[in-house]
């Protein structure tokens, strides 16, 4: 049976009609595309996965790891060394021969709006014949075998770049067999280990103050041809942090990053076993910042499956329990390397560090840091994993595709993303702060006072009427910690275009840590604060932010 023809509507309303009809087949489909994007924008944002089968696989892992207990990260406590400028990048400029090339791989870093470099000082490379023989006669002519670094630190120090300094990898005649236990194996003498950490921070004192001690003792083969020991490694940092706090009080010790992985030994240690071993055997006080290494691997930085057998971006959310349950929920943690890895598809080498295209990497990196600075208050520097090789005698390794840079200072994608990212204006997040965050633009004559009254034992303070602290911050509330006293004066508050908040600080004795609200119900978004002194000694001791 024929369909009944439409002759009795006009032409005119007939071609009306089509349109209508095509108008609202086209939008059908696009609300469906529509929500389908936002349903895959979703399963993204819990998995980290961009094709839809991984995703849906990672959909039921995610669900199943909400349901069982959080580990505790104790968000809005004072911890000291989060509120730093997050953008760090590995470098091995040592490697360089040319100076030339060590400042153009500075200013190729300095334009990416990095401020901190993760530069090995290999013990080998130092002191290199024997103990307290800083001469390099490995060839002619003899030269000092500090120069480099020295040329290293102050070119660094000539464009704003700061310098965490890790000190590892020992010389052959450290230990008496040699290289019989591997290149890493630690000393016979930890004394002498001491030594050469003592030697360079006596050296850089006031030009370098963050120290890192040792790298990735949890896995082989950073800890030699022996089995792995948390308890050894303590005994090493313990040393290696008495040493560096003789030589300079102001120094700061990182720990040695460790590894993510599940192994269970010999060689190889689960990191959250390494870790609990290390504060059972009294690591606590011997280093002022955790250090892990937080690779993506195999997923986005928004995977947020947690699995302890899980390696991914979400690593660290465990590191940070462990820390919590030890009581040492006052330190922050430093990613010292950060990173996926953009190795060919056709590459020969096995991709035992994962695989992504050169543009997932450019896509993920700035999402990594963007989440670590939106959902992690405890971290702090994160370093990527790395800038740039010397050549690429390396290229069949299946590590060499991490680089941000070519050996011929060819950008990668990567690069260009994190220029365009690091360059955004400064977002305080959620979480509690120093009143020295990287974000925080002091106007006038700001003096920071050490207190051990003070939260983690300094403030910031001024006296001059007008001076101020403008910062923007993400989230719906905020509170400033202030310190009080007899010389406390008035502070004004603003928040976007409202009413100032007036503050009196004057009181009888002096108090520290004193939380005053400052805005609440505020609606989700980036809100404006300027901080202006009205009278008498405005001391800021911190602030708050609430999601």
């Amino acid at each position: 049976m024929r369909p009944p023809r439409l002759s009795f509507i006009r032409p005119r309303s007939r071609r009306l009609l089509l349109w209508l009809a095509l108008a609202l087949c086209v939008t059908t489909v696009a609300g469906a595309l529509l929500q389908r994007e936002n349903i895959r924008a979703f399963l993204y944002s819990v998995t980290g996965e961009d094709e839809l089968l991984p995703q849906a696989r990672g959909f039921g892992h995610w669900l199943s790891g909400v349901t069982r207990p959080q580990p505790q990260t104790a968000d809005f406590v004072p911890i000291a060394h989060n509120g730093v400028n997050p953008f760090g990048v590995n470098t091995f400029l040592n490697q360089e021969v040319e100076d030339a090339k060590v400042a153009r791989q500075l200013d190729f870093i300095q334009e990416a709006g990095f401020k901190w470099i993760r530069q090995e000082f290999p013990w080998q490379d130092i002191e290199i014949h024997a103990k307290g023989d800083f001469q390099d006669r490995r060839n002619e002519p003899y030269r000092d075998a500090w120069a480099k670094y020295d040329r290293i630190v102050e070119q660094a120090r000539a464009r704003g770049i700061q310098i965490i300094a890790r000190l590892s990898t020992p010389p052959a005649w450290s230990r008496k067999d040699g290289e019989a236990r591997g290149a890493f194996a630690p000393p016979d003498n930890l004394n002498d280990y001491g030594d050469f950490v003592a030697a360079v921070i006596s050296r850089y004192k006031g030009r370098v103050q963050y120290y890192q001690i040792w790298n990735e003792p949890n896995v082989y083969p950073e800890w030699g041809e022996q089995e792995i020991s948390p308890e050894g490694y303590v005994e090493l940092l313990k040393v290696g942090y008495a040493r560096a706090k003789q030589a300079d009080p102001q120094s700061v010790i990182l720990s040695a990053p460790l590894a993510p992985t599940i192994e269970l030994g010999p060689r190889n240690l689960n990191d959250l076993l390494f870790l609990q071993r290390m504060y059972d055997a009294g690591a606590k006080d011997y280093f002022d910042i955790l250090s892990t290494q937080d690779y993506g691997l195999w997923s986005g930085p928004t995977d947020r499956r947690m699995r302890p057998r899980v390696l991914n971006f979400s690593r660290p959310v465990y590191i940070r329990d462990i820390m919590v349950q030890n009581g040492d929920e006052h330190k922050a943690i430093w990613a010292s390397e950060v990173g996926w890895n953009a190795i060919p598809k056709d590459h020969p080498a096995f991709p035992n560090f994962g695989r992504a295209t050169d543009e997932q990497v450019a896509r993920y990196l700035p999402q990594a840091y963007e989440r670590a600075q939106a959902e992690w208050p405890w971290m702090g520097m994160m370093a990527y994993w790395f800038f740039k090789r010397a050549s690429d005698v390396e290229q069949g390794q299946s590590w060499y595709f991490f680089k941000m840079l070519n050996p011929n200072f060819t950008p990668m994608p990567v690069y260009e993303a994190m220029k365009r990212y690091t360059h955004q204006p400064p977002v305080i997040y959620p979480g509690y702060f120093q009143e020295d965050h990287w974000a925080i633009s002091a106007q006038g004559d700001w003096a920071t006072a050490e207190d051990s009254r003070a939260v983690l034992g300094r403030y910031r303070q001024s006296a001059r009427a007008g001076d101020a602290l403008v910062f923007t911050f993400q989230g719906s509330a905020l509170d400033v910690v202030f310190a009080r006293g007899p010389a406390g004066g008035m502070a004004r508050v603003w928040v976007d275009d409202g009413a100032p908040v007036v503050v009196n600080l004057n009181s009888a004795s002096e108090q520290f840590g004193v939380k005053t609200q400052i805005a609440t119900g505020l609606p989700q978004g980036a809100h404006r604060v300027k901080l202006e002194v009205v009278s008498g000694v405005v001391g800021v001791d911190g602030l708050i932010v609430y999601p």
